[in-house]
C-alpha cells in the first residue's frame, strides 16, 4: 500500500538510508518524507501503523539526513568568506587545507577517544563475564539520623531577598524564580558551570521525545541496529567505513540519582528537594553529596561524558555508568548534550521551556521528533494541568495543624507569616468546595474571585506565596513530619499495621502551589473547574485545564529547524493544524498517512449498521438505554464469536455503558432461556477490563484461554487501559469490534469551555485576516464548525487508537467491525486511518448482517486454508 495524504506517494528511493533490512515500499516512502521534511526545514505529521517499522524508518531517514547535512555544512564552512577574498588562489587553497586538517583532527581526536573507551568497555565486559572483574564504587554520603526531628524544621526565610533573587536568579544561579520553581518540581538543580563545555560546539542534533522511559528504551534498542557512514570524510576515508552514533538519554533525579540517602525517599518531589538541600551552603560539609560535579572532579565529568557517548545506553545504563565513574549521572549527563547527535528524553523534559533551560538545552537550529504524538496535545495539557480534591485539602490542613503544634515556637518572622497565608488559602479552597457540595451541579467553571474570597485571601500576594512554597521546602517537611508522627504512633501501638516510612506521591502543598500558579495565568489560556465524582458526589475536586497548547508549543516550533510528529494513529490530522500550528501556513506542513505492510487480503474492515433481526445500531447517548438494541448487539456478538476463531476484543464507549450492557446481558430472557452473557461464555471464555484488576492479570488469563483452544472474548473500553499500548497481535485479536462512537460529554463544563475557546479563537483569527473578505456571519459559522470538528476529532482519535490494537506485523490478519450506523457516514469514515479506509468493504454500511457473517466466514476460511 502506498502513502496516502499530502505526503509523497510512490516515492522512489533516492538516498541510501542504511536500513538494516530490505525496507518495504511504505518504509522507503516514510524515510524519504522524513529526509525531505528535515532538508526543507518544515513540520511533518507522519502516520505509520504499528508493525510497519516506524521507529527504524524514523532513525534511518533522520540520521541519514543528519550525516549528509553535517557533511555539506563542513564543506561550506571551508569555503565561507573566501569567495570574496583578493588573496591568490594558492593562499586560499592553503588556508582551506589547514582548516580542513584542523577540523578533521578535532573529529579524529574525539573518535579515537571514544573508540578507546569502547575497546576498554568490551574488555571489561569480557572479564566480568569470566567472573574476575570488580567495579569500584564510591561510598554514599553520610545519612542524617531519620529520627532527628531537626530535619523537619524550616530554615529562616527572608522575603526581603526575594526581589534581588528574582532578578539575578536564586543563589547566583542565573535562573529566574519561575524557572527555579519548575526545576524544583522536575528535579532540575543547578551546578557549577563547566568551562570546558563552553568550548564544545553545539552540533546540530536530533531530540527524540516519547511519553515514557520504556518507550524510549524500545527506541534506543532500535538505534543499535543501523550503521551510518561518517558525516565528514577525507581522501583516506574508505567509502564503506561506518561511524558509531553519539547518543545520550536524559532523565530526572528519580531515574538517575545514585546517592542512596536520597533515592530511598522514593517520592519524586522528596528526592528533588533533598538533593537541593545537600547542595546548599548551609548544609554541613560531611552531609553534602559527594557525587555532585564541581571544578575539582571535572575530569570525572569528562570521563562520564565520553563513556556516555561511546556506546548507546538506556536510562539504567546511565545510572550504572555514574556509579562506576563515581559522578552524579543526572548532572554529569549535561556535559554530553552538545557533542551528541541524538538525545532521547521524555515529554516533560522537552515540552516545558523552564525544564529545557534547567538542563541547558537549546533547540535553536536543531531537530525535534516527537513519537506517539497522538498523545501530544493531551500531554501538554496534562503537564500544565493540576487537580486537588477536597479530601486532599483537608488532609493538608490537618498536617499543617500537627506541624504548627509541634514547631510553632521555632518558626520565626516570614515563616510564620507565610504559613498563616497557606492556612488561609487552604481554608478558602475548602470553604468553596464545601459550598459546591450542597448544590446540584456535577461540575462547573470556577471564578477565581469566588474561589479566593474567604479568609482575606484576596489580600495575599500569590506570586510571593508561590515562591515561598517553592523555596522553603514546606511541603516536604510538613508531609514528612506527618508520616514520621504516624510511624511513631504505630510503633507505640501493638498489633497496628505499620505505615510506609516515606510517601510515594507529591505532597498536597505542591499541588496547591501549582494550582495557585495556574491562577496567575491568563484566563484565555486555561480555566479552573470543580468536578464531582458521578459515583460519589462527596468526592469533589478543583482542576485547572490548559485550553491552548499552542502557546507553550510555539516556542519549540519557532526555535527548531524542523519538527516531526509521528505515530501509529495520527488521523485525523486537522487538530494538529488548528491546535498546535495555528500560525503556520499549510505549505510549511507535510502530512503522510502510510498504508500497512500487510497485504490487502489480511484485513477485513466492515461498518455494521444493523443486527441479525434488522434492528439499527445507533449508540447515541440518548439511545444507549435502548434494551432492544442492547439485546440485538448481544445476538450479533454471539454470531460473530461462532465464526471468528481465537480472540475477539470489543471496545465500548465508556465503563458506565459496559456495566449497563453487562447488567442487561446477565438477565435471562425467560426462565427457560439462558442469558446472553451465559451463552457468550459458552462460546468463548469471557473477560472484561476493570479499573480494579491489573491489565497484566486480565491479559494473561485471556491469552491462556486462547491457547487452551476455547478462545477468548475481551470486553474493554475506548480510551481505557486496553486501548493504548497493548498489542492484540495474532490470535489475541482476530476480530476487533468498536461499539458506538465515544463522544465525550458535550454538556460537561470542561467540554463547554473547550468548544467555546475553539470557536472564539477561530473567530478572532479569521476576523484579523481581512484579506479573506469574510462576512461576520460566515466567520461565526466557521467558528461553530471548528468547535464541532474539534469535538468529533477527539472522538475519532480514541477510536483509531483502539482499532490500531489489532494488526501488529506483516503476517498478522484480523477483521475490524465498527458497530454503529453513524460509521457509514463520510464525515466519520474520512477521519479513519488511510489503511483502514483502504481495507473497508464497499457499501458495508448498507449491507445486511448475514452478509457480514458470510464475509467473516470466507475471510477466516481463507486464512486457515492458507
Amino acid at each position: 500500500m502506498s502513502g496516502i495524504g499530502d505526503g509523497p506517494e510512490g516515492v522512489e528511493k533516492s538516498h541510501d538510508f542504511h536500513h538494516p533490512y530490505t525496507p518495504y515500499d511504505i518504509q522507503v516512502t516514510f524515510m524519504e518524507t522524513v529526509y525531505q521534511v528535515l532538508d526543507e526545514g518544515k513540520v511533518g505529521i507522519l502516520e505509520s501503523p504499528t508493525g510497519t517499522g516506524k521507529s527504524l524508518s524514523l532513525i534511518c531517514g533522520a540520521l541519514t539526513w543528519l550525516r549528509d547535512h553535517k557533511g555539506k555544512a563542513f564543506e561550506e564552512g571551508l569555503n565561507w568568506g573566501q569567495n570574496d577574498s583578493n588573496e591568490p588562489e594558492w593562499i586560499i587553497e592553503q588556508t582551506r587545507a589547514r582548516k580542513r586538517r584542523e577540523m578533521l583532527r578535532q573529529r579524529e581526536d574525539m573518535e579515537a577517544r571514544l573508540a578507546k573507551i569502547r575497546a576498554k568497555e568490551k574488555a571489561q565486559r569480557e572479564r566480568y563475564l569470566k567472573g574476575d572483574e570488580t567495579f569500584k564504587r564510591r561510598k554514599t554520603a553520610a545519612e542524617k539520623d531519620e529520627d532527628d526531628e531537626e530535619q523537619f524544621v524550616l530554615e529562616d526565610y527572608d522575603s526581603d531577598l526575594e526581589q534581588s533573587s528574582h532578578k539575578k536568579g536564586i543563589a547566583g544561579t542565573g535562573f529566574s524564580a519561575a524557572t527555579l520553581e519548575l526545576m524544583g518540581q522536575l528535579g532540575m538543580g543547578t551546578t557549577v558551570a563547566d568551562d570546558e563545555e563552553d568550548e564544545i560546539e553545539d552540533e546540530i542534533k536530533i531530540f527524540y521525545c516519547s511519553r515514557t522511559h520504556s518507550q524510549l528504551t524500545q527506541f534506543i534498542n532500535e538505534l543499535r541496529r543501523p550503521r551510518f557512514p561518517p558525516a565528514i570524510r577525507d581522501e583516506f576515508t574508505k567509502g564503506t567505513e561506518m561511524e558509531d552514533l553519539k547518543h545520550l538519554t536524559l532523565g530526572s533525579r528519580k531515574n538517575l540519582c545514585i546517592n542512596l540517602s536520597v533515592t530511598k525517599l522514593n517520592a519524586f518531589t522528596a528526592i528533588n528537594e533533598r538533593c537541593s538541600e545537600l547542595q546548599q551552603s548551609s548544609t554541613a560539609k560531611e552531609h553534602k553529596c559527594v557525587f555532585l560535579p564541581n571544578k575539582e572532579n571535572q575530569p570525572l565529568v569528562n570521563t562520564f561524558r565520553d563513556h556516555a557517548l561511546a556506546t548507546i545506553r538506556d536510562i539504567e545504563d546511565m545510572g550504572s555508568l555514574g556509579k562506576e565513574v563515581g559522578i552524579c549521572p543526572y548532572y554529569a549527563s549535561r556535559a554530553a548534550i552538545k557533542p551528541a547527535e541524538v538525545v532521547t528524553l521524555p515529554y516533560p523534559l522537552l515540552l516545558q521551556k523552564s525544564a529545557r533551560d534547567a538542563l541547558g538545552i537549546s533547540l535553536k537550529g536543531h531537530v525535534v521528533i516527537i513519537d506517539e504524538a497522538h498523545n501530544l496535545m493531551d500531554a501538554i495539557s496534562g503537564i500544565h494541568g493540576v487537580e486537588v480534591s477536597l479530601k486532599q485539602l483537608k488532609r493538608a490542613r490537618a498536617q499543617l495543624g500537627v506541624y504548627l503544634q509541634k514547631f510553632r515556637n521555632r518558626l520565626k518572622g516570614k515563616n510564620r507569616v507565610y504559613i498563616a497565608q497557606v492556612v488561609r488559602v487552604i481554608d478558602s479552597l475548602v470553604g468553596y468546595l464545601e459550598g459546591r457540595l450542597v448544590q446540584k451541579e456535577a461540575d462547573g467553571i470556577v471564578s477565581e474571585k469566588e474561589l479566593l474570597a474567604g479568609k482575606g485571601v484576596d489580600q495575599i500576594n500569590l506570586f510571593k506565596l508561590i515562591r515561598y512554597l517553592s523555596e522553603s521546602k514546606l511541603a516536604r517537611k510538613v508531609e514528612s513530619y506527618a508520616i514520621h508522627t504516624e510511624n511513631e504512633a504505630n510503633t507505640k501501638t501493638p498489633n497496628t499495621k505499620p505505615q510506609r516510612s516515606e510517601t510515594t506521591s507529591a505532597p498536597v502543598l505542591h499541588q496547591i502551589s501549582s494550582l495557585l500558579s495556574a491562577l496567575t495565568n491568563p484566563s484565555k489560556e486555561g480555566r479552573l473547574f470543580f468536578t464531582k465524582s458521578p459515583t460519589a458526589p462527596e468526592n469533589i475536586a478543583l482542576s485547572y485545564l490548559l485550553l491552548d497548547p499552542s502557546t507553550s508549543f510555539s516556542t519549540i516550533v519557532s526555535e527548531c529547524r524542523s519538527v516531526i510528529l509521528a505515530g501509529g494513529t495520527m488521523s485525523p490530522f486537522a487538530p494538529y493544524y488548528t491546535t498546535l500550528f495555528p500560525s503556520l501556513a499549510p505549505t510549511q506542513i507535510t502530512t503522510l498517512s502510510c498504508g500497512h505492510v500487510i497485504p490487502s487480503s489480511n484485513l477485513l474492515a466492515w461498518t455494521l449498521s444493523r443486527g441479525p433481526s434488522g434492528k439499527e445500531f445507533n449508540f447515541t447517548f440518548s439511545n444507549r438505554g435502548n434494551n432492544e438494541m442492547i439485546d440485538e448487539l448481544g445476538r450479533a456478538l454471539l454470531n460473530i464469536c461462532t465464526i471468528v476463531p481465537d480472540g475477539v476484543a470489543v471496545f465500548f464507549p465508556s465503563y458506565a455503558y459496559l456495566s449497563t450492557i453487562l447488567s442487561r446481558w446477565s438477565s435471562p430472557a425467560s426462565p427457560s432461556q439462558p442469558s446472553i452473557l451465559s451463552r457468550l461464555e459458552g462460546k468463548k471464555s469471557l473477560f472484561k477490563e476493570s479499573k480494579d484488576v491489573s491489565v497484566e492479570t486480565v491479559l494473561m488469563d485471556y491469552a491462556k484461554a486462547i491457547d487452551s483452544g476455547k478462545g477468548g472474548l475481551l470486553l474493554s473500553v475506548v480510551g481505557g487501559k486496553m486501548s493504548e499500548g497493548i498489542n492484540f497481535s495474532d490470535s489475541l485479536g482476530r476480530c476487533v469490534l468498536i461499539v458506538g462512537l465515544p463522544y465525550p460529554n458535550i454538556n460537561s463544563a470542561e467540554w463547554k469551555a473547550k468548544i467555546e475557546y475553539i470557536e472564539s479563537s477561530t473567530v478572532e483569527r479569521l476576523s484579523a485576516q481581512q484579506e479573506l473578505g469574510l462576512s461576520r456571519e460566515e466567520i461565526l459559522k466557521r467558528g461553530k464548525e471548528a468547535g464541532r470538528e474539534h469535538y468529533e476529532n477527539s472522538c475519532m482519535r480514541a477510536v483509531n487508537q483502539s482499532i490500531g490494537r489489532a494488526i501488529r506485523h506483516k503476517g498478522d490478519y484480523a477483521a475490524i467491525v465498527m458497530v454503529d450506523a453513524r460509521f457509514k457516514g463520510e464525515r466519520v469514515r474520512g477521519k479513519l486511518p488511510g489503511w483502514i479506509r483502504e481495507g473497508m468493504v464497499e457499501g458495508a454500511g448498507e449491507k445486511k448482517f448475514g452478509e457480514l457473517m458470510s464475509g467473516l466466514g470466507a475471510f477466516f476460511r481463507g486464512k486457515r486454508g492458507g
